[in-house]
């Protein structure tokens, strides 16, 4: 391995060990009150040493929330294969992977849909563009659903997904955040309030919702304050 080659594996080992530290300090603590001086005592390294990775705070809550977007979407492929499914099925599975998300990557969601105080991710607009891609893509699905008749034709795909968005994320908040009653069980809680949605949709319920702003004028879907994946963003 030539000196080149280690340089740059020191600075990636680095740069991973600056994200891996904040990450955790932004969840125990609460982006407010993690400072660079903080990060850089917990791995050891000088505040002036973090500035030469990131310019700022703000930078790297960025950084890894484009992680969490790419863990939370995968790839484009991993939504191809839904295809086979039927359309509703595709909807189930979708928003099944969005609770799993909360399962697998819990700090990521914390930080991305839980914290208040995360700066507002539209300053970083080219960064996200394809988070905004995949919401666009999901949203799409519902439209199909509208298509083929197997929802209502007063449906908006927009609300509806919000309103499976606002439902999981919800239930996935209650598990992290220990508000279950003792013996429920939030996977359970998380299947039923798909279907029940789901079958609310079918049934053509009115919903007041109708009105909110075509996805494709919408900003990036993180979602403090409760309302996953809309127009909603982190505050500042």
């Amino acid at each position: 391995m030539g000196i080149k080659e280690r340089q740059e594996r020191g600075r990636e080992a680095v740069h991973r060990g600056i994200l891996d530290a904040a990450r955790e300090l932004f969840v125990a603590e609460g982006y407010r009150h993690v400072s660079i001086r903080k990060i850089a005592e917990r791995i050891e390294y000088s505040p002036a040493a973090i500035y030469g990775y990131f310019p700022s705070k703000d930078d790297i809550f960025f950084a890894l929330a484009e992680e969490g977007f790419h863990l939370l979407y995968g790839e484009r492929a991993s939504y191809d294969e839904l295809a086979a499914m039927p359309p509703l099925e595709r909807i189930r599975a979708i928003f099944s992977h969005l609770y799993q998300f909360s399962l697998n990557h819990p700090e990521y969601f914390a930080l991305m849909f839980i914290d208040r105080d995360v700066p507002r991710i539209s300053r970083e607009y080219e960064r996200f563009a394809f988070a905004r891609e995949m919401k666009a893509h999901l949203v799409e699905q519902f439209r199909e659903c509208i298509d083929q008749g197997l929802l209502p034709g007063s449906t908006s795909p927009y609300a509806a997904f919000r309103l499976l968005a606002a439902a999981v994320v919800g239930v996935a908040v209650m598990r992290l955040s220990d508000r279950l009653a003792p013996g429920e069980d939030a996977d359970a809680i998380a299947a039923d309030i798909i279907n029940v949605t789901i079958a609310g949709l079918q049934a053509g319920v009115p919903l007041r919702s109708h009105s909110i702003a075509d996805p494709c004028l919408v900003e990036l879907p993180i979602a403090p304050d409760g309302a996953p994946l809309s127009e909603q963003e982190p505050h500042s």
